[in-house]
Parts: C-alpha cells; structure tokens; sequence
C-alpha cells in the first residue's frame, strides 16, 4: 500500500467523524472509528467490506515503513507503537498488534494544538501542581481516559509560566510542544532512547528542572524516577491503575517485603499528587472526565509509611480531604450528576463506593423533589400483630 492511499483511507474516516477519537483495522470487519466511546463502521470509497488479513498487513507495513525497531518490536513482543502524522489534518498514536496469527492496528487521533488546563475545564489542582519544584506527580487511569492529555496540558501551563527545561521521555510523542518561557525537549522510545529506565537515567544529567515519563512499567523505573524527585527534579508520570490509592499500593508491590520499608519511606517524602482519571457519557452527547486527587499531606504520609488500616484507608483519607483540594470519584460523579452533566445510571456504572455514591445521589434527587426509589404500594400490615399471637 501507498502511503498516499492510506492517507486518502483516513481523510475520509475523519470527513465521515469529525469527533472520531480512534480508528481500528481489524481482520473480518469493516474499517472502524470509535466516537464517543462507541465503535461505528466507517463510510471509505471504494469501500472494501471486511477486511483480508493481507490487507490489514499491508496498512501495518505501510504504517511502520522501514524502521526495523518496529518490526522486532512487534514478531518478538507482539505489538509495537508509533506516531503517525497525517499532513494537514492531524496526528496519530499506534499500536500495531497480533491476534489469532493476524495483524490488527489501533490509531488514536492526536489534536494538532496542545490543549490548555481551562479548555480541558480541569480540577483547579492542576494549576497548583504546575508552581511544585520537586517531588513525584502521578497521573493514573484506565487506556484511553486522557491521562496523556491532562499531562501535556500541565507541561504546557509550566512551560508558559516558568523559565525552566523540561525533558519528556514518550512512547510515542502524542503532543508537540512549542518552546515558550521554558525549554522542552522530547524524547521518544525507540528513537531516542530504548527504555524508559535508560531514558530517565540519562535525564538526570541532561540538567532538567521537569521529567516526564511517558509511563511507569517497572520497579527500575520508579526506582530512578523516585531518585530524580529525591535530587530535586519534578517528576510526572503516568501509571495504568484504577484510584489513588491502588496507585500508591501498586508501586510499593513492586518490590520484595525485604525492600517494603525503604520504599514506603522514599515514596512518602517524594510523593506530591495522584490523579486518577475516568472518562463518562455526556448527557447530550460526548464524554467527560471524573478525577480523584490525592494530595500529600500528615495523613496521607502515615497510611504511606504504616500502611491501610480498617479505619484508616486512602479512601479515607481523600473524603475527608476537602480543605486540601481533595476529593473522591464518588463525590466527583455525584457533583456532575448534580449538574445534570451524567445520568445516574452512568455515575453508579463508574462509581467507586457505589452505596456511598446512591446515598448522594438520593439527598441530591430527594432536594430536586425526585423519587428516590421505584417500589410503590408499601403499606403497613395490621393484621401482623394479631397474626403472629396466634401462634
């Protein structure tokens, strides 16, 4: 395949979806966009109909061209990643993986600006994370919930405010960053560097004031990312995990219990913010994000240092964290809810704690005048007492 021919491919997905957000080829099925969070067959002219596993293969070799990297990346780990630019329209992220002896490849569109941290509409902690000098900011989330978006939107807001150089190790670059008060320089896997513990190592002598790492896979590199907030550098990262609390017990299981207390300590001092992020229908269509924000504090350091308890819990601790610009994703879905952003059946389905979640969500139904349960004909039974006597 031409590359011409893929990028004609293309146009005419995104002319058929302008808010498409990722693209599939797969083997047996049509050409694919996800919009919204749901996959639709896309309008391509000619229009190939389920496609061959050859021509699935062909979109790959064209994608990858002749870089050998990506080959060896995908025969020997099963899949590898890539951006790819298509001229005058946009960017995109791939993942080029195996299934049942085929090819399938995954493109996730990549907006051309950097988006800022009041067009994203995100939480106000994020502008405070931007002014910390050192320490270790986590950003966590399923795939596709946003978490290299939020990131690059704080880059950027540090970027605009502070003469500083920041270094970012990606896999792909998703985001480009144009030079403002400060100095980006990016970095990408495979090209630049060939893992993200090398990377980060030698970004410790490449004088940045930020490191971004595109992601925390390993022990070696929480290690060396706990190092570099140690010595003075602001640490951002981004790990799969589902709340702030699991990210924080995923890293100490990183490590041997022979290991558990030395990093229990180095990760309680180093520690600044976790964001957990979840993406959820609109009402009225499109998706929003929900957050949880961790903020270290007395509280947070001790439940990192001894460990959860029964009642001392992250949970916890970030419910009651209000005055520290904390919140849970329950008190976070119940506020979109309570804006009429999200249905209910949406806020339960993502929800954390979902029986503390209903009984927000009935005291915000029951102010609007709303039924808070759908059992009718209750009433009481006289006859109970009198039944009961008789034996």
């Amino acid at each position: 395949m031409q590359r011409a021919h893929l990028d004609h491919i293309l146009h005419q997905v995104l002319d058929f979806s302008p808010d498409t957000s990722d693209i599939i080829f797969t083997v047996n099925k049509p050409v694919q966009a996800e919009v919204h969070g749901e996959l639709v067959d896309a309008k391509i002219t000619p229009n190939p109909g389920p496609l061959l596993p050859f021509q699935v293969e062909a979109v790959a070799m064209c994608l990858m061209g002749r870089n050998l990297r990506l080959y060896e990346d995908q025969l020997s780990r099963g899949s590898c990643d890539l951006s790819y630019e298509l001229p005058g329209r946009c960017r995109f992220r791939v993942n080029v993986l195996g299934q049942k002896g085929s090819l399938a490849i995954v493109m996730r569109k990549l907006t051309s600006v950097v988006p800022t941290i009041k067009e994203l509409a995100l939480p106000d902690v994020f502008y405070q994370m931007s002014k910390e000098k050192f320490g270790l900011i986590l950003v966590t989330g399923a795939t596709g919930t946003g978490k290299t978006t939020s990131l690059a939107a704080l880059i950027d807001n540090i970027n605009l405010m502070y003469r500083k150089h920041i270094v970012t190790l990606e896999d792909p670059i998703e985001y480009v960053h144009e030079h403002k008060l400060g100095t980006v320089n990016q970095r990408e896997l495979g090209l630049d560097f060939d893992t993200f513990a090398s990377g980060l190592r030698a970004a410790l002598r490449q004088a940045p004031k930020v490191i971004l790492v595109g992601e925390i896979r390993d022990r070696e590199t929480i290690t060396i990312a706990l190092e570099a907030a140690e010595t003075g550098h602001l640490v951002l990262g981004t790990l799969h995990t589902s709340d702030t609390g699991q990210t924080i017990n995923r890293i100490i299981g990183m490590f041997e219990l022979a290991e558990e207390r030395l990093i229990r300590s180095r990760l309680m001092e180093s520690l600044k913010y976790v964001v957990s992020q979840r993406l959820l229908p609109r009402i009225g269509g499109g998706r929003v994000p929900a957050f949880e924000i961790l903020k270290s504090n007395l509280r947070v350091k001790e439940c990192i240092l001894n460990g959860e308890s029964e009642d001392k819990t992250f949970y916890g601790i970030v419910e009651s964290g209000d005055a520290y610009g904390m919140v849970t994703f329950d008190k976070y879905l119940a506020n979109l809810f309570y804006e009429n952003v999200i249905t209910e059946d949406s806020a339960m389905t993502y929800a954390s704690d979902k029986s503390r979640l209903a009984q927000m969500v009935d005291k915000i139904k029951t102010a609007r005048g709303e039924k808070v349960t759908d059992i009718e004909g209750l009433e009481l039974d006289h006859e109970y007492e009198r039944k009961t006597s008789l034996f």
